[in-house]
């Protein structure tokens, strides 16, 4: 992309967060990028699926490698591993928001080292990463804790039995639902606990990162709290969103972190880093 010209932009994903970024990008309402188009799945003829519904192109993942610049990753973990190598081997840049996926050590050594494509990584629901990084140089920081509350429904789980799932939907007071590491944390909430790896690879504490999630009938807003500590300093954020309409298990404000990236990369001059 030269100085001068608009940053092609792909999206990976047409649900509730991916169509708000697609539909946002096409109206012009991100400075210095355009819409190349929504990726479908192999099994979708490109043009007849809901992106192409709502008046925006559909793209074969070849013809996106071809015509864009960047991809927006908006459709989940699996589509992270199954994708994100041939982006970046193909020399585009990547913007991940299921940064859960890159728990996977081995996946996240081929997106992160393996190139030529650059691989960057949503804030998504949260805040205080830039300076938690920055605290992690040298070994500044020991260790981490996130505590996410939500709803207790938006975190009820396939693998959860039938009373299980029942008692954390009726629960009238907080429960804590998980408490383990990161690596746990992900692979038995894939979809509520992306936050938690996002801390991970920003402070690089992937085994010092500890992990509590409550199912709370009284979170009407979705709230994390996160708290390290180490010689650099000591550190605590708290942090409150509103939940996805159509989808309670994610935040509301996780399109927005991923517009304010497109931005970034596509007008990166006067950019806080």
């Amino acid at each position: 992309m030269t100085h001068d010209a608009l940053l092609q932009v792909a999206v990976l994903g047409y649900g509730a967060i991916g169509s708000r970024v697609a539909r946002a990008i096409a109206s012009g309402s991100t400075p210095g990028a355009r819409l190349a188009g929504v990726i479908v799945r192999d099994h979708v003829t490109p043009g007849q699926g809901k992106a192409a519904a709502d008046g925006l192109a559909e793209l074969s993942l070849a013809e996106a490698l071809e015509r864009a610049d960047l991809v927006v990753e908006c459709a989940g973990g699996p589509a992270v591993r199954e994708v994100g190598p041939a982006v970046v081997g193909a020399g585009k840049d990547l913007l991940v928001v299921s940064v859960g996926a890159v728990a996977d050590e081995a996946l996240r050594m081929k997106l992160v080292e393996g190139g030529p494509g650059r691989t960057f990584f949503s804030t998504g629901a949260i805040g205080g990463l830039d300076l938690l990084a920055a605290a992690a140089v040298g070994g500044g920081l020991d260790e981490a804790t996130i505590t996410s509350r939500k709803l207790p429904g938006s975190v009820v789980q396939p693998w959860m039995s039938a009373d299980e799932a029942d008692a954390l939907r009726a629960a009238t007071e907080p429960t804590t639902v998980f408490e383990g590491s990161v690596a746990e944390a992900i692979e038995r909430f894939p979809k509520s606990l992306n936050v938690a790896v996002a801390l991970a690879q920003a402070t690089g504490l992937w085994g010092g990162v500890r992990v509590r999630l409550v199912g709370d009938p009284a979170a009407e807003l979705t709230k994390h709290e996160i708290h390290a500590s180490g010689s650099s300093g000591e550190y605590a954020f708290s942090v409150l969103n509103h939940p996805l309409a159509e989808n309670p298990a994610s935040s509301a404000v996780v399109s927005q972190a991923l517009l304010k990236g497109v931005a970034a990369l596509a007008r990166p001059s006067g950019t806080m880093i």
